[in-house]
């Protein structure tokens, strides 16, 4: 079976290299990637060749979920350097900005030999992957080199989950070779059973997602429609623009700016000074979606070219920049999160909840069903069926201040209620590579 596994992921590397050729030159996207995406790793990553923990997070979600453990795995194994991984070059550029690691390298084609390559070099003692990078060959050569492999924030959607289904036998296999499963719920704990982890091995140690936002958010007592008096944008391009409602689109798709654009229409007829912030989830968007903006009658201007002297004229904003949109959700007014009105899956609610914001999906929440149960149950979030619906409801939430403090504030309780998901998640790290002791310093202490 990794027979054939590594030979169908062979070919589908040899299919997509059209597309990757042509994103290299359209877009310059895996310009200077491709050696370290096959086992190349630069020269900085580990040139000693000193035993490490690898932490493996695939784009910006799971970097920033993986996050909240560094600090306690730097103090409990500060014998090993720390190196991360991502597949994407968003991923990528967020983790840049952990100065906890040592190093950043691309995630390597799960390939025999490549993977071997990249595990000479990094001399790995645990192997930490985020949420569903479950790679075969990884995890078995790791498991021959006696390298402990814990999955950290482990979930298995709605939608994953019937493809493993079909593929059981094999990755049962897979799943053996990990030491430890931390799944975000039970939901997912059951999963992964389902799929042959051993169930001694599964354990439900929350989300690192609600761990991830930062205490300097507003508390209970702040008000929370006042988004002036809650912002945390340091950026002076934006001050202009705190005193106007805010609508903002965070992580859209195609075929949902022109639903929002035209729900953001209806909503100036009423708010003249309504602002739009559309944030499309891949930046190199950003150009076509400002031309569909300007096409529909609006000034616009891309965030890279603020400040400008028109601040008050221009109606929509386009996020082009990468690590901005989270801070940015403290300004808005009403949130509608995208990936939600397309199948795509949706995204993270937590980043604009936890500012207090009430925020709005559709129906298309797969990837984080979980979390978008939780919130509707809680009354901390609005979901429409259809991109009918988005602009009567959005225009509900700006007429009515009490109905947004509402959605705001459950959101807010709800994920204090849920954090501690570090703690734990770090607890089932150690039952497998213990965590370091100073015996001199035990030693000293005894003698005195």
């Amino acid at each position: 079976m990794y027979l054939f596994y590594t030979i169908a992921l062979s070919g589908y590397a040899l299919l997509i290299a059209p597309r990757i050729l042509y994103q290299a030159l359209r877009h310059r996207k895996y310009v200077g990637t491709m050696s370290e995406r096959l086992g190349t790793l630069p020269p900085e990553v580990n040139p000693n060749h000193e035993q490490s923990i690898w932490i493996h997070a695939v784009s910006v979600g799971e970097v920033l979920a993986s996050r909240t453990l560094i600090p306690g795995l730097r103090t409990r194994y500060p014998q090993y350097r720390l190196w991360m991984s991502t597949t994407t070059e968003t991923g990528r550029a967020v983790a840049a900005g952990i100065r906890e690691i040592d190093g950043l390298f691309y995630f390597p084609l799960d390939v025999p030999s490549v993977i071997r390559r990249v595990l000479d070099r990094v001399r790995p003692v645990l192997f930490l992957t985020v949420e569903t990078e479950l790679w075969p060959n990884l995890l078995r050569e790791c498991a021959k080199r006696g390298v402990k492999t814990v999955l950290v924030n482990g979930r298995i959607s709605d939608r994953s989950f019937p493809r493993y289904r079909v593929v059981r036998p094999f990755f049962r296999g897979v799943l053996a070779q990990l030491d430890r499963c931390c799944a975000q719920s039970t939901t997912s704990a059951r999963r992964l059973v389902t799929l042959g982890a051993a169930p001694d091995r599964v354990t439900t140690t929350g989300n690192l997602k609600f761990d991830t936002l930062p205490a300097s958010h507003p508390t209970d007592e702040d008000t929370v429609g006042a988004h002036e008096e809650v912002v945390r944008v340091d950026e002076p391009a934006f001050h202009a623009f705190l005193r106007r409602p805010v609508l903002m689109a965070g992580s859209t798709h195609p075929g949902e700016e022109a639903v929002v654009i035209d729900a953001f229409r209806s909503l100036r007829r009423r708010r003249p000074d309504l602002l739009l912030v559309l944030a499309p989830r891949h930046p190199e968007r950003s150009s076509a979606v400002t031309d569909l903006a300007v096409t529909r009658g609006f000034e616009t201007i891309r965030r890279s070219q603020l400040p400008v002297s028109r601040e008050r004229s221009i109606a929509v904003i386009v996020l082009d920049t990468v690590g901005e949109l989270t801070a940015l959700y403290s300004i808005a007014t009403v949130v509608f999160l995208g990936g939600s009105l397309v199948p795509v899956g949706g995204h993270n609610v937590l980043e604009p909840a936890a500012w207090g914001k009430p925020v709005v999906f559709g129906p298309h929440m797969q990837n984080f069903s979980e979390i978008a149960s939780l919130f509707l149950e809680n009354i901390a979030a609005r979901q429409v069926t259809s991109g009918r619906d988005l602009g009567p409801v959005l225009s509900e939430l700006f007429d009515d201040r009490s109905q947004r403090e509402s959605l705001g504030l459950a959101a807010r309780r709800l994920i204090a209620a849920e954090r501690g998901a570090t703690a734990r998640n770090l607890e089932e790290i150690a039952t497998v590579l213990p965590p370091y002791v100073d015996t001199s310093r035990c030693t000293a202490i005894v003698h005195d």
